[in-house]
């Protein structure tokens, strides 16, 4: 009795049965089984760019498949940036590098050559953007205005229509890169410029009943703004970026601030605010500091948020003066 005790009982033996079979089918027909899981995805595809608008033009096209560092944070002059160590290692692991072109990024073709990576893609943006000319004198030009004398002004993306091109290259090259996420790219870029058509509708209406469009710009970033939405640039205080005005200059200025009674003067925070400043004081008007670049002030982290604080911010100082 006590032997018939420890026998397994009938279910328990048709469970130790079925785990033979399944040891014997595993070791003598392995084929049987069926073959172990392989990891398909890739790692995300490394980028480099140069300025944070394209980094989240890049991120909202790419989404989980790339990575993205910009080698400016929003708050550098992109004229007049220095590229660290850091942006070195970051262009030397990255399969390709946006920049916006037209010379804004004057430092970049020797952190390419430095970076000795032969099969680094490096995409111009702005290639096919119709670009509006700054008339420098060549002669006059600074050491980071050469741009603007040779081919137009390179403040594109602050016409979303520029960033809708831009947005067409990016998804290009991604598809080059990685062509198996090919739809999702583009699903992306769709969506995205569905919202980008979206808000410029929104913003075009905001301003479209202002009876006074004119401001004073501190450096030429915002004709494609300007052009856009039908603001009116009267004089931009620095004609060649990274050079300040001679005092007879400001003194035209503010003649021409008092004369015509202009209300709002128009900085960036990127920029040093003294001569702005300045200026208002004497001329007894108002300045608002915008940005160029998306994280530049709070509230801007995305390009469209930059889009609507700038034009909102703008057109709220014109009504309010």
């Amino acid at each position: 009795m006590l032997f018939r005790s420890m026998l397994p009982s009938p279910p328990m033996f048709a469970a130790l049965r079925l785990l033979i079979a399944c040891v014997c089918l595993a070791v003598f027909c392995p084929a049987a089984l069926p073959p172990p899981a392989r990891a398909t995805s890739q790692p995300p595809v490394n980028v480099v760019v140069t300025i944070p608008v394209l980094k989240d033009l890049a991120q909202q096209v790419g989404g989980p498949y790339v990575h993205v560092t910009s080698l400016l944070s929003g708050y550098e002059n992109e004229h007049t940036y220095a590229p660290k160590p850091s942006d070195l290692i970051a262009v030397r692991k990255a399969r390709v590098l946006f920049e916006v072109g037209i010379g804004l990024e004057i430092w970049v073709s020797s952190l390419v050559k430095n970076a000795g990576s032969p099969s680094l893609l490096v995409v111009t943006t702005s290639d096919g953007i119709g670009l509006i000319r700054d008339h420098i004198d060549p002669d006059d030009a600074g050491p980071g205005d050469h741009h603007h004398a040779a081919g137009g002004n390179p403040h594109v993306w602050m016409d979303p229509e520029s960033v809708a091109t831009m947005l067409r290259h990016i998804t290009e090259a991604f598809i080059k890169l990685d062509p198996a996420h090919a739809a999702e790219f583009r699903n992306n870029q769709a969506a995205y410029l569905r919202q980008l058509d979206q808000l410029r509708k929104e913003l075009s209406d905001r301003v479209k009943h202002l009876s006074d469009r004119r401001f004073i710009a501190h450096h030429p970033a915002w004709p494609y703004l300007a052009r856009r939405f039908g603001f009116d640039i009267a004089a931009t205080i620095q004609s060649q970026s990274g050079t300040e005005p001679s005092a007879l200059q400001i003194q035209s200025l503010i003649a021409k601030i008092k004369k015509d009674r202009i209300k709002v003067i128009v900085s960036e925070i990127q920029l040093s605010q003294r001569i702005p400043k300045l200026l208002a004081k004497e001329a007894k008007t108002r300045v608002i500091v915008l940005t160029t670049l998306p994280g530049g002030l709070p509230g801007t982290e995305t390009y469209l948020d930059m889009l609507r604080y700038n034009v909102l911010q703008l057109a709220n100082a014109l009504e309010a003066t």
